[in-house]
C-alpha cells in the first residue's frame, strides 16, 4: 500500500488564498450600510474640529498644510478598511492648544516630536496587550465621565463658535468679546438657519429604521416623511454651502490658488525637540489619547455598532502607526477620536466608505491647491463649523445616557464635572477611579472576620 504524504498547498495558491480574504475584508468593510449620500454626509461630520485646529496651527506655526492633508487622507481611507466603520483622523488636541495658545509656540519639530513620543507609548501598550488589559478593566461610569465631559466641552466651543467671532491665527481659545453679526455671510442668521436645517433632517440622531409597515396606520405618512428628511445629505449640504459662501466672502481666494502639493522632506529632529516635545505636548496628550482616542473611541463603537466594537488594541498600534510614520515629514500628529466618530455616524456615517470618501477628497484638494488651500479654509464660516461641532458633540455625550443606577451616575457626573473644570481628561479620570473605588470600598462586608471567630456562638444571647 502506498504511503499517504499531506496534501501540499503551493505558494502561489496559499498567496491567491490570502489575497482572496483580503478582497472580502475589504468588500465588507466598504459595503454601503445605508445609502451613498449618507456616507457622503457622515464624512464631513467631524470637520468642525478638524478645521479650526488644522488652520490654526497652519496659520500660528506655519504647519504644512499640504503634507498633513496627503497624510491624514491615506490614514482616512487605510482606518476605512481596517476597521469597516466611519473611524475618525483627528488632531492630537492637547498637542495643538500647548502649540498655538501658550505663549512660547511649539514648532513644527517639537509638534512632531510631541506626536512621536505619544505615538511611542500607544504602540507599546498595544503591542503588549496593556491597552486590552486597560481596556477590560476600567469602570464603565469613569468611561462614560470622559465621554460626556468631551462631548459637553465640544458643545460649548460649539455655541461660541457661532455666538462669536473666532481669530484661528491667535489663539485656539474662544473670545467673547466680539459677538457675530446677526447678519452676513457669516452671521448669527446663517448660523441658526443651518441649527434649524440639521435638526430638521436629521431629528434627535436615532435615524428613522423602523419599517411603514410595522407602524400604526394613522403614523405611516409621518415615517414615510422622516425617511425622505433623514435621506438628505444634511451635513455635506451644509459644508458646501460654507464652501461656497468662502468665494463669495472674499473673490480675491481666485487668484491666490496655486496648483500642486507641496515637496515632501524629513525632519531634521534634535534631542532638544524630543526634550520639549515630551514635557510640553506628549504629557499631556498622553493621557487624552489613552482615555478618548482608545478607551472611549472603542466603547462607543460599540453603543453605535452593536456586535462590531473594536479592539483597544487594534486602535491603540493604528495610533502609533499613524504618527511614527507621518510625523517624521511634518505631518500633523493625529488619533482617533471619539467627538470624530459621534459626528460621522450623526450625519449618516455607518461603514469604512464614509471616512474613505473623506480621505480621497483630502487628497485631490491636497494634490490641487497645495498649501494654498489655506485661504478657503481662512474664510470659511465658522458658524457653520460651529453648528457641525455642535451635533458631534451632542451625540458624544448621548453616550452616557445608558447609567442605570444612581451610584453609576454620580460617578459619572463626578468624573465629568473635574474633567470640565480643570481642563484635564486624565485628572477627571483619576478622581472617578478613587470614587468608584470608594463607592466599592464601602459597601464591603466586613463582618466576616467576626463572624468566624465568634464560631457557631449566637451574637446575642436569650435572657
Amino acid at each position: 500500500m502506498a504511503d499517504e504524504s499531506p496534501v501540499s498547498i503551493s505558494p502561489t495558491a496559499h498567496l491567491n488564498r490570502h489575497l482572496d480574504g483580503m478582497r472580502r475584508r475589504v468588500t465588507t468593510a466598504l459595503s454601503l450600510k445605508t445609502s451613498l449620500l449618507s456616507e457622503l454626509s457622515g464624512a464631513v461630520g467631524d470637520l468642525g474640529t478638524y478645521i479650526p485646529i488644522v488652520l490654526a496651527l497652519t496659520l500660528v506655526v506655519n504647519l504644512d498644510l499640504s503634507t498633513t492633508l496627503i497624510f491624514t487622507a491615506f490614514y482616512n481611507i487605510a482606518t476605512g478598511v481596517l476597521f469597516g466603520t466611519p473611524m475618525p483622523v483627528q488632531p492630537m488636541k492637547s498637542i495643538a492648544a500647548v502649540a498655538v495658545t501658550e505663549s512660547a509656540h511649539l514648532t513644527v519639530e517639537q509638534i512632531a516630536a510631541a506626536g512621536i513620543c505619544t505615538a511611542s507609548v500607544l504602540l507599546f501598550l498595544g503591542v503588549t496587550g496593556l491597552m486590552s488589559v486597560l481596556y477590560r478593566y476600567l469602570p464603565l461610569p469613569v468611561v462614560r465621565g470622559v465621554q460626556l465631559s468631551q462631548g459637553l466641552q465640544f458643545a460649548f466651543s460649539a455655541i461660541n463658535y457661532i455666538r462669536y467671532n473666532q481669530n484661528f491665527s491667535k489663539t485656539t481659545s474662544t473670545s467673547t468679546s466680539d459677538p457675530r453679526p446677526w447678519l452676513g455671510l457669516d452671521g448669527l442668521v446663517l448660523a441658526l438657519v443651518g441649527l434649524l436645517f440639521l435638526t430638521l433632517t436629521t431629528g434627535d440622531g436615532s435615524g428613522n429604521a423602523s419599517a411603514v409597515d410595522e407602524v400604526p396606520i394613522n403614523r405611516r405618512r409621518v415615517q414615510r416623511r422622516l425617511r425622505i428628511l433623514s435621506a438628505i445629505p444634511s451635513a455635506l449640504i451644509l459644508f458646501l454651502l460654507g464652501v461656497v459662501l468662502c468665494f463669495i466672502r472674499d473673490p480675491s481666494i481666485f487668484q491666490d490658488l496655486t496648483l500642486g502639493p507641496s515637496k515632501f522632506h524629513v525632519l531634521s529632529l534634535t534631542w532638544d525637540d524630543f526634550k520639549v516635545g515630551f514635557i510640553r505636548g506628549a504629557v499631556p496628550q498622553i493621557p487624552l489619547s489613552v482615555l478618548n482616542s482608545v478607551v472611549a473611541v472603542c466603547k462607543l463603537s460599540g453603543d453605535l455598532f452593536p456586535g462590531t466594537e473594536v479592539s483597544a488594541t487594534k486602535v491603540s498600534i493604528s495610533v502609533g502607526v499613524m504618527n511614527l510614520v507621518g510625523c517624521w515629514f511634518g505631518a500633523m500628529p493625529v488619533c482617533h477620536g471619539a467627538g470624530g466618530l459621534a459626528g460621522q455616524y450623526r450625519f449618516g456615517g455607518r461603514s469604512g466608505l464614509s471616512v474613505v470618501f473623506l480621505g480621497l477628497g483630502k487628497l485631490v484638494i491636497a494634490l490641487l491647491l497645495g498649501n494654498s488651500f489655506v485661504r478657503i479654509l481662512n474664510t470659511f464660516p465658522v458658524g457653520i463649523l460651529g453648528v457641525l461641532l455642535l451635533f458631534a458633540g451632542i451625540e458624544l455625550a448621548m453616550a452616557s445616557r445608558d447609567m442605570n443606577s444612581k451610584e453609576e451616575s454620580f460617578v459619572m457626573l463626578v468624573c465629568a464635572g473635574v474633567s470640565m473644570t480643570g481642563s484635564s481628561a486624565a485628572l477627571g479620570f483619576v478622581c472617578g477611579i478613587v470614587l468608584y473605588l470608594l463607592l466599592k470600598l464601602r459597601e464591603m462586608d466586613w463582618g466576616w472576620k467576626a463572624d468566624s471567630s465568634a464560631g457557631d456562638e449566637p451574637l446575642l444571647s436569650s435572657p
